[in-house]
């Protein structure tokens, strides 16, 4: 990298705040992906939206790719430096700039994560719902359109988003909805805001969102059931949606992804296809909702529920879907599904072998044949998760060319010159191969490696033998 841009990112952020060690690029290189480090050739932190434009608009003049950074939680490649470039490490703009407890909505930087803002919330009744597991910062979710255990009944980042303050490649300030608005619905031209959220950093670097807050439930009650079959689960599931019971989570785990998370978390629930569900409200409207579940469950074969009230309880239950992911690094070999059943969306995870040349092949016409078994079901390539570098060959197949034409024209009117985390997202063609993308290395120091899907398929369509049978994310 140039002295020069080196030394004007430094009069901008200050010497401290500028890295081009080593040892701190590649720790901005990858992310929990089993996709490649790519390291950036320099790492900055700024500490304000205005230092950001700065920033930017000198990247901008010298050319220089801007890559986003935070927690660094993504399963997509999103943080890989592919063409090397400035990483912005946005961790230390971690205010909360507004709150209206009121009007349900929060502005919150990029340095803030999903633990730390309902820690903030946690004396004013409301709190933020959309979990993804890891404790990712918030405008990183709306970049990559997270969700998680709670999408059933509170929706997405999709949804949860009402307005982001965005950094243009050439520095400029965009207020996707307009400066400090956070209405809840609006007929005023195109939405901006939706344009961004899922962006994965393409567009331009997310500043600050602000976002829809819920009530705290009154009442919180958690419980599992293991059933016979993978569809029977399924099939209880779709029936606990069809009776309009607002279900809060309701979680899928199969018996191999059962047995992983008992050894990883020292629980003991018995090693089969297994519901986790949650439920919200009034003590009354919650013991109603448990009442109505139970005789659904019993009809689909579905064994007593173990309950969980209080908190620690509800915490050590939930413990095992959270810690899926790690849980599934004990494994060797074999393959485990683990997803959001209530709103159709599935992960399949497989561990593997890195040093076996034939079954990373394996793996990856396996993963081909997985996304396109969801696609085939008029369904998703990736549910949460984003595009980023594994899934772009999928991408035109699921919107088809106009589609990825017309977002490649946005691309180029909001980023001529190519400079916001490229390689990414929309590059099926001009940019990385499709092997370059999926080339394999174990970031996790173990001797297995991960790959993790999350596919959505349409209501209607969600029996998971589809999925035991092959498709992806």
């Amino acid at each position: 990298m140039p002295g020069e841009l080196v030394k004007a990112l430094r009069a901008v952020a200050g010497s401290p705040n500028v890295s081009t060690a080593l040892a701190v690029r590649e720790q901005h290189g990858r992310d929990e992906s089993m996709h490649r480090c790519s390291p950036p050739d320099a790492v900055v932190w700024p500490q304000d939206v205005e230092q950001v434009s700065k920033l930017a608009g000198i990247c901008y003049s010298h050319g220089v790719p801007i890559i986003p950074f935070s927690t660094g939680t993504g399963l997509e490649g999103g943080v890989t430096a592919v063409r090397g470039g400035v990483c912005f490490n946005l961790t230390r703009m971690d205010r909360i700039t507004a709150l209206s407890t009121e009007d349900f909505t929060v502005a919150v930087e990029p340095g803030v994560t999903r633990k730390a803002l309902n820690s903030y919330l946690r004396d004013t009744g409301l709190w933020f719902p959309v979990d993804p597991g890891a404790d990712a910062s918030l405008c990183g979710m709306a970049a990559t359109s997270a969700s998680g255990t709670n999408a059933v009944r509170y929706g997405t980042m999709r949804h949860n988003v009402l307005n982001l303050q965005v950094v243009l490649a050439d520095g400029r300030v965009l207020h996707t909805a307009g400066r400090g608005r956070h209405f809840r619905k609006s007929a005023a031209g195109y939405n901006l805001t939706g344009l961004f959220v899922g962006s994965e950093g393409t567009l331009g670097l997310i500043t600050q969102a602000t976002l829809r807050l819920h009530g705290s439930p009154e009442a919180i009650v958690a419980a599992v059931c293991a059933f016979p079959s993978v569809h029977a689960a399924v099939g209880c599931t779709v029936q606990v949606l069809q009776a309009g019971i607002p279900v809060a989570r309701i979680e899928f785990l199969d018996d191999v992804m059962m047995a992983a998370c008992n050894r990883f978390s020292g629980l003991s629930y018995a090693v089969s296809p297994t519901l986790f569900l949650e439920f919200h409200g009034s003590p009354g409207s919650v013991e109603e909702q448990v009442r109505q579940a139970g005789e659904i469950v019993q009809l689909n074969g579905g064994s007593d529920f173990a309950w969980a009230w209080e908190l620690e309880a509800r915490n050590k239950l939930w413990a095992a879907r959270h810690n899926a992911w790690y849980a599934a690094l004990a494994l060797r070999p074999g393959s485990l599904i683990v997803g959001h059943v209530g709103d159709g969306n599935f992960h399949c995870i497989l561990v593997f072998d890195p040093a076996d040349l034939d079954e990373i092949q394996r793996v990856k016409e396996f993963a081909t044949r997985l996304a396109r078994q969801a696609l085939a079901l008029d369904g998703t390539c990736t549910g949460e998760h984003g595009i980023g570098l594994g899934k772009r060959h999928l991408l035109c197949e699921e919107i088809g060319e106009l589609g990825l034409t017309i977002m490649r024209q946005i691309k180029a009117i909001l980023d001529p010159k190519n400079l916001m985390n490229p390689g990414k997202v929309k590059e099926v063609v001009g940019g990385l191969s499709t092997e370059e993308g999926l080339e394999i290395k174990d970031n996790l120091g173990s001797a297995q490696c991960l790959h993790k899907f999350g596919l959505s398929f349409s209501q209607g369509q969600e029996d998971l033998g589809a999925v035991a049978g092959g498709s992806w994310e």
